[in-house]
């Protein structure tokens, strides 16, 4: 390992995107199937791995959603998110806020209540064990249709206290934002907080960035990278100071490369660009990976990887004491590791 990539794994951290159910690695998969009493299409873990065999968002969402199928039981729940959890906390990751898809779960006759029930325990347990704070940002599938997110929308309202935001997620073609406009005003009505996905190299991507801004008045951008092909774009993306969660291993199997050059241009310009791991089970990478992986492509300089980090802080969801605390434990932390 080198100086740098030494320095980026004992970096405090905080992750803005990462899918829970996205967490789910082979080895917990066939845990979960054999208590549950199903049977998987693969013999090990490395033959599922090696199925793992992505070249755009359909493909990989194929597989995502079938390997949700071993999630039955609160239990499955707990165990799924507290292991990514202690997989976080393992990395320095301090603070996480983690999407969930609830509706990928009911359609399947699993109820919200077991979901979130089973997350929730897990954050509380993850948190007095190993000092993790995490929250919750609930996913509506942009592929199914704009009533069933208003449906999971009323399901979310008993447990809002436990859920920062809402986001849109899922495949993306002939699924703009403003198809949802309705179901992120009310959400908003209700106090969550508003993010969208604007995946990288999509059919429209510059034009569905606008109606995140426009139409749907968002809090945060997950991926966005096509912003830069429209320069008012970027422009009012840092007038606004909207935080960008951009996912560099994930892009590199479902677009021709991680884009760690525009990530470089974006802190160029001054965005608020963040690193972050989306679904590392199946991309794999974590959040230090992400991060070796982008300071290695881009040749980015320490303080410019403290400064991607810094920006996860400040766009996080959280208190301004709590990220405070955070960037002060962050700058602490520079200034103990000598520079190279």
């Amino acid at each position: 390992m080198t100086d740098m990539e030494a320095f980026i794994a004992g970096m405090p951290k905080a992750e803005l995107h990462v899918h829970v159910e996205g967490t789910l690695e082979p080895e917990l998969k066939f845990k979960l199937a054999t208590r549950n009493k199903l049977d998987l299409p693969y013999n090990s873990t490395e033959e599922m791995r090696q199925a793992y065999d992505f070249d755009d968002l359909p493909s990989f969402l194929k597989m995502y959603y079938e390997g949700m199928s071993v999630l039955l039981t609160e239990q499955d729940f707990f165990d799924l998110t507290y292991a990514y959890l202690e997989k976080a906390h393992s990395q320095n990751v301090l603070y996480a806020e983690m999407f969930f898809d609830p509706q990928a779960h009911t359609v399947r006759g699993v109820s919200f209540d077991t979901v979130i029930g089973g997350i929730r325990r897990a954050q509380g347990e993850a948190q007095q064990t190993f000092g993790i704070k995490t929250q919750l940002i609930m996913c509506f599938l942009r592929d199914m249709t704009a009533e069933s997110a208003m449906e999971a929308l009323e399901q979310s309202l008993p447990y809002k206290d436990w859920i920062i935001g809402v986001g849109l997620d899922s495949d993306e073609a002939g699924n703009p934002p403003k198809k949802f406009k309705e179901v992120f005003a009310k959400a908003r009505s209700h106090g969550y907080r508003l993010t969208m996905h604007c995946d990288v190299d999509q059919e429209g991507s510059v034009s569905n960035i606008w109606q995140t801004l426009n139409d749907i008045n968002v809090d945060r951008i997950d991926h966005g990278v096509n912003s830069l092909e429209d320069e008012a774009l970027c422009t009012e993306i840092i007038n606004r100071n909207l935080t960008l969660t951009v996912c560099p291993i994930s892009n590199g199997y479902v677009t021709a490369s991680k884009k760690t050059a525009e990530i470089k241009t974006m802190l160029d310009k001054g965005m608020r660009v963040t690193i972050n791991s989306d679904d590392p089970a199946y991309f794999p990478g974590y959040m230090t990976e992400n991060l070796i992986a982008t300071q290695t492509d881009a040749n980015l300089s320490r303080d410019e990887v403290l400064q991607l980090v810094r920006n996860a802080f400040e766009g996080s969801w959280q208190s301004i004491i709590s990220i405070e605390q955070m960037i002060k434990r962050l700058n602490s932390y520079a200034a103990r590791i000598g520079k190279e």
